[in-house]
């Protein structure tokens, strides 16, 4: 067992991309309940709910930016990943500040059961910064390829294992 494990996950079974997952469901969660107070539907709810979700996705941010960011750091630099990677973090980091301010400057509001136009705006930004550094996160698997192990045969049991086969070490390189 590599310490490194813990931090990055197995070969072929890497911690980042599933708590990318949760993160971005936070904030689109978030950004629904922001339209929907916006729009005035729901009284007072959707307002408490975007602002709770802001908060809980920016603490689910802190876990799944410190994966990324141990990957970023094992690629070679000056390289297409690379460059691919780092505007991806780029995005990511933007579209978290702007989270965060919208947290900062809605909670008055989130006291009283209304998203005004500044954190919504924030909001809306901050979603749209994420869109984008999303289909990044998925050029880095889907086109570069990192943390993926070509095993087309490995037997669906070792396939789905939470354990490191030799093979999937191997194949991670």
């Amino acid at each position: 067992m590599k310490i490194s494990w813990l931090v990055r996950g197995l070969p072929g079974h890497p911690l980042h991309p599933p708590l990318t997952d949760a993160t971005i469901g936070i904030y689109t969660a978030s950004m629904a309940f922001a339209v929907l107070s916006v729009l005035n539907i729901g009284d007072r709810n959707p307002a408490y709910v975007w602002w709770l979700t802001l908060a809980l996705g920016l603490l689910v941010t802190a876990p799944t930016a410190l994966t990324g960011f141990l990957d970023w750091l094992t690629i070679d630099r000056d390289t297409p990943l690379w460059r691919t990677a780092t505007i991806h973090m780029l995005a990511m980091l933007s579209a978290t500040a702007l989270f965060g301010l919208a947290a900062v400057f809605g909670y008055d509001g989130y006291r009283h059961g209304a998203v005004h136009a500044g954190p919504f705006v924030l909001t809306l930004v901050g979603y749209g910064l994420l869109t984008v550094g999303g289909w990044l996160g998925g050029a880095i698997v889907y086109v570069h390829g990192m943390r993926v192990l070509e095993l087309p045969g490995e037997p669906t049991r070792r396939a789905a294992a939470p354990v490191a086969h030799s093979e999937k070490e191997r194949a991670e390189g």
